[in-house]
C-alpha cells in the first residue's frame, strides 16, 4: 500500500502550480475545471512517483494558519543534500518566502529548513 496522492486546497491555483514546478520540479498535468461547480485543479507529479494535487473552487473557508494547528502540518520535500538545502531555502528567502526554521540539524536526525511557501503553506526541505 502507498499513498496515491496528497491534496491541497489553494485561493490562487496557478501561483501554486508556478511555485511547485519552479522551485520543486513538479510536472503538471493539463488540469481539470468542472464548470458546473467551478472546481479546477492540476496534479503535480514528482520524479519519485510522489503526486499533490492542488484545487481550487470559488466557496473557500480560507482560516488563519497557525504553525500548530491540527490537521497537515506540512509538506517535506528531500533535496538530497545539505548544499541543496541551503541553496534552495536561501533561493525561496530571496524570492520573499519567510524561512521559520533552518537550515539546521534536528534531534532526530534530519538537516532541513522549513519556508513559509505560497499562501502561507509550510514547506519543509530536506536532505
Amino acid at each position: 500500500m502507498h499513498i496515491e496522492h496528497i491534496a491541497l486546497y489553494v485561493n490562487d491555483l496557478e501561483a501554486a502550480k508556478d511555485f511547485f514546478t519552479k522551485y520543486f520540479g513538479a510536472v503538471s498535468n493539463d488540469g481539470y475545471h468542472n464548470p458546473t461547480t467551478n472546481f479546477r485543479s492540476y496534479f503535480l507529479s514528482f520524479s519519485n512517483g510522489a503526486r499533490l494535487e492542488i484545487m481550487t473552487r470559488p466557496e473557500l473557508d480560507d482560516t488563519e494558519k497557525t504553525p500548530f494547528r491540527t490537521g497537515y502540518a506540512h509538506i517535506a520535500f528531500s533535496v538530497g543534500s545539505p548544499e541543496r538545502v541551503n541553496e534552495l531555502t536561501r533561493e525561496l528567502q530571496a524570492a520573499g518566502f519567510k524561512v521559520t526554521s533552518g537550515p539546521r540539524h534536528t534531534g532526530d536526525g534530519y538537516y532541513e529548513s522549513c519556508i513559509e511557501g505560497f499562501e502561507n503553506n509550510l514547506i519543509e526541505i530536506t536532505i
